[in-house]
């Protein structure tokens, strides 16, 4: 599962979630409570349910759930007072509500605005919207890169308004953005080479109203 709320992204499978373009550390229940919650929503959970999964088999107090509630909504960005996303659920449990775009994807009626980047892929170029692009050998991956330096879960692209960022997934041949082996998340900038193992890509950015030829697309 890989959803989008507020200035968040949450990857279920390659368990990360990011803010701005930038991975955060998530503690593990705090990553597992978010994702009970993003599962069931816009349902209530209630204390019960989310605690025996939390903490299979164990005791613990009501409160231990609580601060860990307080502690995902401090990552998110939420207010206990005024919340966005986590609702408390008086004498039941808790819900995860508010808009959710699933996959990348638009919310209803949402205006799809004019693709502003591609990367380039020797004849390919390949369109980028707002959104999370896994790259990696994986058929399932948002952009398949098939070649035996790739590793499955390569790298990742996040478009966020007028922003592109780079990061590499733990990969086995590392990712390399302008002949510098990545760390952590980095902007990429038009005309940027990028590098997957053995596999060269160009990253482009167009300014609005510039056409450009798209030969093939992901989605």
């Amino acid at each position: 599962m890989t959803v989008s709320f507020g200035d968040c992204v949450f990857d279920g499978r390659t368990r990360e979630l990011s803010r701005r373009g930038a991975t955060v550390h998530v503690p593990p229940k705090v990553f597992r409570l978010l994702e009970l919650l993003l599962a069931q929503r816009p349902a209530a959970v209630s204390k019960e349910n989310l605690m025996e999964a939390l903490w299979p088999g164990v005791f613990v107090a009501e409160g231990n759930l609580a601060r860990l509630v307080a502690e995902l909504r401090d990552t998110i960005g939420d207010d206990a007072t005024a919340p966005r996303f986590v609702r408390t659920v008086p004498r039941f449990g808790y819900a995860f509500h508010g808009e959710v775009i699933e996959n990348g994807g638009k919310a209803p009626g949402a205006k799809t605005p004019p693709s502003l980047y591609a990367l380039v892929w020797g004849e390919r170029e390949i369109a980028l919207a707002e959104g999370e692009y896994v790259l990696g050998r994986d058929p399932d991956a948002d952009i398949p890169v098939d070649h035996s330096s790739v590793s499955r879960h390569h790298a990742r692209i996040v478009i966020d308004g007028t922003a592109a960022r780079l990061e590499d997934l733990g990969s086995k041949n590392g990712t390399f953005l302008r002949n510098q082996r990545l760390e952590g998340s980095h902007p990429l900038r038009d005309g940027d080479p990028i590098r997957l193992g053995l596999v060269a890509l160009v990253f482009r950015r167009f300014e609005p109203g510039v056409s450009t030829e798209t030969v093939a697309t992901t989605r």
